[in-house]
Parts: C-alpha cells; sequence; structure tokens
C-alpha cells in the first residue's frame, strides 16, 4: 500500500526578503501618499502654497511634499535587508507610491467638482498642483518628482555623519531665511552694509535664488568647520580625554547662554511685535520653570497650574488698579505700585500653592492630575461666578491695571516689558538650577523615583511636596503678576486649562527637568505660532504632530537633562 506524499512549496529566503522589503515600500508610500491627501484636502497644502521660500522656484508646498518623499525613501532605506540594487529599486517604489495617491487625487478633481465636500480642493489648487502641465503632465511629474525625493532621502540617510549633518544644517538655513523673511528683512534694515547685504540676499517678496545659495554655503561651511575643529580636538586629546576636555555639563552652559545672547539681541533688531512676542515666550518659560520644579524634579503632575497663574495676576490687579474692584475703591488700603504689589502677588500664589498640595498630599499619578485639575476648574469658576463678581469683577475682569515704572519712566513698549521679564526669568532660573543641585533638589528627585524608598531614608514628603506646589506656583504667580500689568487688565477667560496644557507641553518637547529645555519648548509651542500666524487655523493640528513626533523619536525631549535622558534611553532589565 503506497501513501501519497504532498509536498509544500519551499520559498527562497532571498525572494521571501525582497517581497517583504517590496511590502515595506508599498506601506511606507501609501503612508506618506495618504498625509499629502489629507493636506491637501484640508487645506494646509494650499497655505503652504502661498509661502514662497525661493522667489519664483520653491514654495513650502513644494517642500512638504518633496520632505514626504524623501522620509519615506530614508524610511525604507534604513527598514530595508535588501541588497543595495533592491534597495534603491524599493526606494524608488515607494517614492512612485507615495505621488500616485496626488495623482490619484489630481484626475478626481479634474473630472469631479469635490468643492461640495472639501473646500479647500479648488481649481486654484489643481492648478498649482499640476504646474499648468495639465493633468498628464502634471502626474508624471509628481511620479518623478515622487521618486526622486524618495532617492534623496536615501542618500541622505546613507551619507556619513559629516557630510550629512553639514547638509542638514545648510538646508535648514534656506528654509528658515525664507519662511521667516520678513522677520529678517526687518532686522537687516540697519546700517549701509547690512542693507546691501538685505537687497542682495532678498527681493520684497522673499528669498532669492543666489541668496539661497549663499545661505546653503554659509550653514554648510560653518558646520564642516565645528566639526573639523572637534575631530582635531578629538585628535590632540586623544578619545579618552575629550568628555573631561569639554564637559556635558559646560558644553550646555555654552549653549544656552549663546541661546540667551540670540534672545537678547534679536528683539531689538526685529521690531515691537517680536518683543511682544517674545515677552510673550518669556512669561511662559517662567511659568514653565515653576512647573519644572513640580513635574520635572518632585514628579507631581499638576493639571490645575493656571490657578495660580491668575491668583498673581488678580492680586496685581486688586492692588494696583484704578478700578471699582481694586481693594483701594472700597477699602482704606492705599493704591500700591507694580513694584509695591509684586512680592504680595507671589506670596498669595505661594500660599495658594501650599494650600492646593494640602488635599492632595496622598495622591499619585494619575489620580494626582485629576485631583489637580479639579482644583484649578474650581478657581476658574470661583472667579467667572456672580458670587465672585462684586470682588472680582466677574466675566467683566478688572481693567486699567498700571504699567510698571523705573526711575519715573513707565514701561509701555512691548520690547521694554520683555526685557524686564527676561531679568525675572534670569533670576528664576538661577534660583531653579541652584535647587536642583541643592538637597532639596534631590530629595524632589527621590520623591519622583519612588516615594516609599524616599520615605524610608528619611524624607520628609509632607515637607518636600509642599516646598514644590508652593515654589512652583510662586514662579507662576510671578508670571501672572507680569501678565496682568502688560495687558493692563485682567480677565477670567485668560486662564483656562489650555494655559496648563501649553505649559505642561513645552515640558515635555523641550524636555523634564531641564531649564534649557523650558526655553526651547516655550519657543516652538508659544513663539513659533505667533509668528507664523497665517498658518493658526491648523495651529493644534500641527501642535498635535509635533507632540506625536517627539515622543516617537525623542521622548527625552528636545534639550534634555542628562538624569532625564540616561533614563529615557538606558533599557530596562528584567
Amino acid at each position: 500500500m503506497t501513501t501519497a506524499v504532498t509536498t509544500l512549496p519551499v520559498l527562497h529566503p532571498a525572494r521571501s526578503l525582497a517581497r517583504m522589503d517590496m511590502t515595506l515600500a508599498l506601506r511606507a508610500g501609501s503612508v506618506a501618499g495618504i498625509v499629502a491627501v489629507y493636506a491637501a484636502a484640508v487645506g494646509i497644502l494650499k497655505v503652504f502654497g502661498q509661502r514662497e521660500v525661493i522667489v519664483d522656484h520653491l514654495t513650502l508646498g513644494h517642500v512638504f511634499l518633496f520632505s514626504l518623499a524623501g522620509a519615506c525613501g530614508a524610511y525604507v532605506w534604513t527598514r530595508s535587508k535588501a541588497s543595495i540594487r533592491l534597495r534603491v529599486i524599493n526606494v524608488v517604489i515607494a517614492g512612485i507610491a507615495s505621488g500616485f495617491f496626488l495623482v490619484a487625487l489630481i484626475a478626481l478633481m479634474a473630472n469631479v467638482n469635490l468643492r461640495w465636500m472639501f473646500t479647500a480642493l479648488s481649481s486654484d489648487l489643481l492648478r498649482s498642483l499640476i504646474y499648468d502641465r495639465g493633468a498628464v503632465g502634471g502626474s508624471v511629474l509628481f511620479l518623478g518628482a515622487g521618486a526622486l525625493g524618495a532617492i534623496c532621502g536615501a542618500l541622505l540617510i546613507g551619507l556619513p555623519q559629516t557630510p550629512r549633518r553639514c547638509l542638514v544644517w545648510g538646508l535648514s538655513a534656506v528654509l528658515i531665511a525664507g519662511v521667516f523673511q520678513e522677520l529678517i528683512q526687518i532686522a537687516l534694515r540697519f546700517g549701509w552694509p547690512i542693507t546691501s547685504l538685505r537687497t542682495f540676499l532678498y527681493v520684497w517678496r522673499g528669498l532669492t535664488l543666489q541668496g539661497a545659495m549663499i545661505a546653503f554655503a554659509t550653514a554648510f561651511c560653518v558646520c564642516w568647520a565645528l566639526d573639523l575643529g572637534r575631530r582635531h580636538l578629538r585628535r590632540r586629546r586623544g578619545p579618552a580625554d575629550i568628555d573631561v576636555a569639554i564637559p556635558r555639563l559646560r558644553s550646555q552652559l555654552a549653549s544656552a547662554v549663546l541661546l540667551l545672547c540670540i534672545l537678547v539681541v534679536f528683539p531689538l533688531v526685529a521690531g515691537s511685535y517680536i518683543g511682544q512676542v517674545m515677552m510673550l515666550v518669556s512669561l511662559f518659560v517662567l511659568m514653565g520653570m515653576g512647573l519644572n520644579i513640580e513635574v520635572g524634579l518632585a514628579g507631581l503632575l499638576d493639571l490645575g497650574f493656571v490657578a495660580f497663574f491668575a491668583v498673581g495676576a488678580y492680586t496685581m490687579a486688586l492692588l494696583t488698579a484704578d478700578s471699582e474692584f481694586a481693594l483701594a475703591h472700597y477699602t482704606s488700603l492705599p493704591s500700591l505700585t507694580f513694584w509695591m504689589a509684586l512680592p504680595l502677588a507671589v506670596l498669595a500664589a505661594t500660599g495658594i500653592g501650599i494650600l492646593f498640595g494640602l488635599p492632595v498630599l496622598g495622591v499619585r499619578g494619575d489620580y494626582l492630575a485629576v485631583a489637580t485639575l479639579g482644583l484649578g476648574e474650581i478657581v476658574r469658576v470661583l472667579v467667572i461666578s456672580d458670587a465672585a463678581k462684586p470682588v472680582l469683577g466677574g466675566a467683566q475682569g478688572i481693567l486699567q491695571v498700571p504699567k510698571p515704572t523705573i526711575g519715573g519712566i513707565e514701561l509701555v513698549d512691548p520690547m521694554h516689558l520683555f526685557y524686564l521679564t527676561l531679568v525675572f526669568v534670569l533670576v528664576a532660573a538661577l534660583i531653579a538650577w541652584r535647587l536642583e543641585g541643592s538637597r532639596l533638589g534631590r530629595a524632589w528627585t527621590a520623591i519622583r523615583d519612588d516615594e516609599d524608598v524616599a520615605q524610608a531614608l528619611g524624607i520628609n514628603l509632607v515637607q518636600c511636596k509642599l516646598l514644590a506646589y508652593g515654589l512652583g506656583a510662586a514662579f507662576a504667580g510671578l508670571a501672572g503678576a507680569i501678565f496682568a500689568a502688560m495687558l493692563t487688565s485682567v480677565y477670567p477667560h485668560s486662564f483656562s486649562l489650555l494655559v496648563s496644557i501649553n505649559v505642561l507641553a513645552l515640558l515635555i518637547v523641550g524636555g523634564l527637568g531641564s531649564l534649557p529645555g523650558v526655553i526651547v519648548g516655550a519657543l516652538l509651542l508659544i513663539g513659533l505660532p505667533e509668528v507664523l500666524r497665517e498658518f493658526n487655523e491648523y495651529r493644534f493640528l500641527f501642535y498635535g504632530v509635533l507632540l506625536i513626533v517627539v515622543m516617537q523619536w525623542r521622548p527625552e525631549g528636545l534639550w534634555p537633562s542628562p538624569q532625564r535622558k540616561r533614563e529615557v534611553r538606558t533599557p530596562r532589565l528584567g
């Protein structure tokens, strides 16, 4: 009796690997294409297309689409395990796949009116997509541009570290010089040599092609020179001594000083509007330093942080305003100046912070976040309620808060207020830095890591937690007092939950426990949207995308503290 034996086909390992790489390329291209179609449907591509990076040559929309294809090619190149020839083929396939979805959208827009559902899909967008070459010519151009972008992304990721870094610096310089051309042209309006430089780099519409080439070459050469200097120093001192010669702390301190110099000089040459934007950024930096004490050091997640900001602002208004709601209006207390009321506002916020900490001393983690959120909402509801209206003004707020004065000179200009706030930021940064390295700061760190172990080591949890709440609230109260003087009025709608979320988000983006990270996060999440007001409609979309990208690829933050970086990057055992 014979038994029939069926043999299953055996897949060759090379064919299986090639099939997997092909699937990877198609998947990556599909994701990039869907993102491009979504950007076109909601109007992002149209808005980006109106912002020229290089006049008559390149728009921000072109940069966006080319970057999508480049990211797709870089992803396929790093993830593919096939030979170089097959990897190149897969990169090209991924680029073509990323352009295919927009080609399908072009064909659909050319034959069907989609504006009844998506108002951004207009005839102007169609003409910009096909580059006035017709549907067929524009589609072929898109497929070719997608393949070229994917190849460029793969080449960039495959280069050695130094050329890749220099190319990124050069391209970033061109992008910054083009996107922020209004601010840069304002900054270059002083003096004959600087004015000549502006006319050489820019026309009234934006960056010229020769200006883009100069910006790219300058950034490329500077980056190359810095890298050569570092390698020369490494050869002289040896690899083992480089960290001793240039400690990480000293390097970060030098970077922080350079950033501070830029913050000081740039508003002088950029005008009052940038001064006002930097003023707002500095207020969020103050609040970020306060919340950094609570969350970054002590691990106390506080979503009601805006309440301390409101207490500082209302205390300043009640003590200084020329209003019927001011204390001087219906009591025997005299009306105070800004400098007399400022310490009282900070003390009031500190006291409220300690009172907030008492009910939540035994609460941890997510429950603590919910509890502090509830406390913050209680303050907001009380301020806007009819019961507190005779004292706090209700929804009408308190008006006629005086500006601060120095030597009889009233600080009316936003730039003057920015420099005043910058002084407070420097003082607060010094205090926060000293606290971080003190015995109290180490106790906060121990509490953040493990409360039970910290208590077993003899740390007074109640005292340390209340100090964290009180000191963090003091920073927020200081920011609130300056905010009231800046606006010369206080309204309850200025103290919504979104303020607490913004402060927490800038800490996450910049890096928890890092003072320079607070500045970087505030510049990205507060300053950048204020400068690019034309994209304000999509502000929260970009906001969410930035948070997702940072959490995915740099969870420790853009400028983390060394301890935070070790905690996130070091793999845990067990």
